[in-house]
């Protein structure tokens, strides 16, 4: 096996170049995995546009879909040659957050006031590939803790229909789970890319009997009937807010999710709760946001605001990969553009733009 691999690598806000780097080396509690498939996030552009910070020279990338090439010494369980996925986010179980019920806020946080224009605190936390350590876009991905976070692909299931779940799938359906859905309740979702998409269907499958579906793509409008809105709402043709307000008679919707992380939607998620509901928080978002008075009754609604980092783990991937295997969800359609790790910048060009009605693409190494 050669020593180097080609690598997706953040050079400086703007830019993201494949260059060449050594494959990592194997620890005793890591496994190497050679990608098959991964994919480009929101965030990752979020990093090229410099609104994320992370060190120049880290490869990107953190939806790994591939074969174990290596395993640690103290990895038992696997073997070589296995399909594995892991998880965006890869604790290691061993922090106060994970051993608290928090796995995926494992880590720290560290202390930013940069290029993006927001000061305080941005969390780390278990978000590890292509933040803090090497990610996914590239031939050859270091998986640590490996015992924790590598997950065996279920025979018959291709690398396509697993690849939403490291990341995209488990979000969206954290974001359903975090807005404390009960069977029966009325939701809406604010935006409709992956996240958005992945979270309608995560509502329908908690017991939402109506979900509401917010965009102002058609296209992305039309994919969210798909997978579980009863209602859809095209921004620019109507006040999304009055309307959700008199399709519920008044009464607000049980819960909002909000997916796309900018204030104008956060703002609309929390003026259509009811009192007492629930806003559940996907959005990564670049500025600080703004609380207005009257969308939370003074503080006096009972309100919640739920955030959420997508959890990880085998037990997480091994759980999603159940929903994709009995059909009750099939994200393959989410699939619109397939790329050589090659040509990567032509993808980020298409994704970054959202062009071509572009929802993810695939990105596969030669060979």
């Amino acid at each position: 096996m050669s020593k180097m691999m080609k690598a997706a690598v953040f050079v400086e806000p703007g830019r993201i170049d494949l260059r060449e780097k050594p494959i990592p080396d194997v620890g005793p509690n890591d496994a190497l995995i050679r990608i098959t498939t991964t994919t480009i996030c929101g965030t990752d552009v979020h990093i090229l546009k410099g609104e994320y910070p992370v060190a120049p020279g880290l490869t990107v990338g953190h939806e790994p879909v591939g074969t174990i090439e290596k395993l640690g010494s103290a990895v038992t369980g696997y073997h070589e040659g296995q399909r594995v996925i892991a998880g965006a986010i890869c604790p290691n179980f061993n922090s106060y957050a994970a051993q608290d019920g928090y796995p995926s806020q494992d880590g720290s946080y560290l202390a930013h006031q940069g290029g993006c224009g927001c000061h305080g605190y941005l969390a780390t936390a278990g978000w590890r590939f292509g933040n803090k350590i090497d990610g996914a876009q590239a031939e050859y991905l270091l998986v640590p803790d490996a015992q924790a976070n590598l997950a065996p692909v279920p025979d018959g299931l291709s690398d396509e229909q697993v690849l939403m779940c490291p990341d995209i799938m488990s979000t969206g359906f954290k974001g359903a789970e975090n807005a404390n859905i009960r069977i029966g309740d009325t939701v809406a979702v604010f935006a409709q890319g992956p996240i958005g998409l992945c979270a309608t269907a995560g509502a329908r499958l908690l017991g939402a009997t109506t979900v509401i579906g917010v965009d102002a793509n058609p296209h992305r409008l039309d994919m969210a009937r798909k997978w579980g809105a009863d209602v859809v709402l095209n921004t620019n043709d109507c006040d999304v807010v009055s309307e959700i307000l008199r399709l519920t008679g008044g009464r607000g919707v049980d819960s909002a999710i909000e997916a796309l992380g900018r204030q104008s939607t956060f703002e609309s998620a929390l003026r259509v709760i009811k009192p007492g509901g629930t806003l559940s928080s996907l959005g990564v978002y670049s500025d600080d946001l703004k609380i207005p008075l009257s969308a939370v009754a003074a503080g006096l609604g009972d309100h919640k605001i739920n955030t959420a980092l997508c959890p990880g783990g085998k037990e997480r991937m091994r759980r999603l990969m159940n929903v994709i295997q009995s059909g009750r969800v099939d994200l393959t359609e989410m699939v619109t553009h397939r790329y050589a790790l090659d040509d990567i910048g032509e993808a980020y060009d298409l994704f970054a733009n959202q062009r071509d009605n572009v929802l993810k693409v695939a990105v596969r190494p030669a060979g």
